[in-house]
């Protein structure tokens, strides 16, 4: 018997015991998947010390190298559950991050740091729908929706916690440390995930569509690509013209494969839900915001007010413990309060970048300015980012639950990839790290959560349209129950 679980064919019932150990385990993956990320951005600043023949955009794909993959291979490694089964892709997927982890760690060249933070976003994309996937197995179909909650939320924690944990090792350590933390976590998953997740009987699935993932990841990495060295290139050289075009071609190629292709890389029929399709767009807007920001605001309090590490992931501390409150809460929260949720969310975030933008200057103003815009914009990245996960996954039937959470999480990287490009390409714009470009980084994320804000007003289910419309002339049959 084979251990493999389509998600389109999940049982009514639990197929396994001890669903408790199996939700650890599954947040356990999406938490380390997502610090994998968070907390380099702490260390972010050292690398050029360590690295001084790179320039700051050569190293921000450091980030942008895991992000890209971890966007692009997210939908497609997920469809290898279908092939290896979900219990296989898990564990393989777990080794690989903690192997890929300490070989960053010991990276001697930026080079090779950032082809092994590729490697670790590679295996990064196939614990999320695996884990998603052995989760939504162990629970009935009225308990998955709290359940993809908890599993969203702690994504979030991960993004959250990640700079104050990044400032605390590169204090104790140096940049490694950030590496480091990942190799004991993935071991202490990995015992657990070997104990507790059984073999799972399913149907051979057919083989996913690799040419369509290489097309989005290389799609998706031209025009970040484009962003990262426009400045250095010159935004009208054929250098700069090329590779963004390059990588619109190949995102279009990905996208036509996807349209034809059994096991496509990218389920765009998904999108045919409209509350799933804004709440994906919501997700790339959002996540390109958060993501520049969290690149900026360490590298703000280190290069203009010279904090140190420790001190630089400290300031961050508040907003990150608020998110992670904000998180448990807006997972209770009642499906009819999604979209407001979002909206005041991507707005509260949209107000810490705009009072960053306009009231940071060059000396310190810590408890004035910085810490009371970051209380507003931690509640509203944890609010934001759970609820969103639930909405996405909550637009589609059941059967497609884990599909609609992998390609919302798709979405979310490809932001992530989009905002860290956007970070260096406006940093190098305006000559380096100063005072004037984080002013404009953050300018740009207050634009940028503001327009998910208004993306997010459509968040709506049609039930809940028909409930706000105005009354027809015809009576219509009252409809019970909650809406979808």
């Amino acid at each position: 018997m084979t251990d493999r679980l389509a998600p389109a064919d999940l049982p009514d019932r639990p197929v396994y015991a001890r669903p408790g150990l199996t939700l650890l385990a599954a947040c356990g993956a999406a938490f380390i998947a997502f610090l994998g990320v968070s907390v380099v951005y702490i260390a972010f600043p050292e690398l050029p010390k360590s690295f001084p023949g790179s320039s700051l955009s050569s190293l921000s794909w450091v980030v942008s190298g895991y992000t890209v993959v971890f966007a692009a291979a997210l939908a497609p490694i997920g469809k290898m559950a279908d092939v290896i089964g979900l219990r296989t892709l898990f564990l393989v997927s777990v080794t690989g991050f903690t192997a890929a982890s300490l070989l960053c760690a010991l990276a001697p060249t930026a080079e090779l740091l950032i082809a092994f933070c590729a490697l670790q976003g590679l295996f990064a994309a196939g614990m999320i729908p695996s884990s998603l996937g052995l989760l939504l197995a162990s629970r009935s179909p009225q308990q998955r929706p709290k359940a993809i909650g908890l599993w969203g939320a702690s994504s979030s924690a991960a993004a959250a916690v990640g700079p104050p944990l990044g400032g605390f090792l590169v204090h104790s350590f140096d940049w490694s440390g950030v590496f480091l933390v990942n190799v004991p976590l993935g071991a202490l998953l990995l015992i657990l995930a070997w104990r507790v997740l059984p073999r799972v009987p399913s149907e051979r699935g057919g083989v996913p569509d690799m040419i369509g993932m290489l097309a989005l990841m290389l799609g998706v990495g031209g025009l970040v690509a484009g962003l990262t060295k426009g400045s250095t290139w010159g935004w009208g050289s054929a250098a700069f013209l090329g590779t963004t075009l390059g990588g619109a071609l190949l995102l279009g190629l990905a996208v036509l494969r996807s349209r034809r292709h059994r096991v496509p890389a990218l389920q765009l029929t998904l999108l045919r839900t409209r509350k799933f399709a804004v709440a994906n767009a919501t997700f790339v807007l959002f996540g390109a915001s958060m993501y520049c920001w969290l690149i900026a605001a360490p590298l703000f309090t280190t290069e203009i007010w010279h904090y140190s590490p420790l001190s630089a992931g400290l300031a961050l501390t508040p907003g990150a413990v608020l998110s992670v409150a904000a998180s448990v809460l807006a997972g209770r929260m009642p499906r009819k309060y999604q979209r407001a949720v979002v909206v005041a969310g991507a707005l509260m975030v949209a107000v810490q970048c705009g009072i960053w933008a306009l009231a940071l200057r060059s000396t310190p103003d810590y408890l004035v300015v910085w810490m009371p815009a970051n209380v507003i914009g931690g509640v509203g990245i944890g609010a934001v980012m759970t609820t969103l996960s639930s909405a996405a996954a909550g637009a589609l039937p059941p059967q497609q639950f884990a599909a609609g959470s992998g390609m919302a999480m798709t979405s979310r990287q490809v932001g992530a990839a989009l905002g860290t490009g956007a970070f260096a390409a406006l940093t190098a714009a305006l000559g380096g790290p100063g005072l004037g470009a984080f002013r404009l980084v953050f300018l740009v994320c207050t634009v940028l959560s503001a327009l998910a804000g208004v993306i997010a007003l459509w968040l709506t289910d049609p039930a809940e349209r028909t409930a706000t419309a105005p009354a027809a002339p015809v009576p219509v049959p009252e409809v019970q129950g909650e809406s979808r």
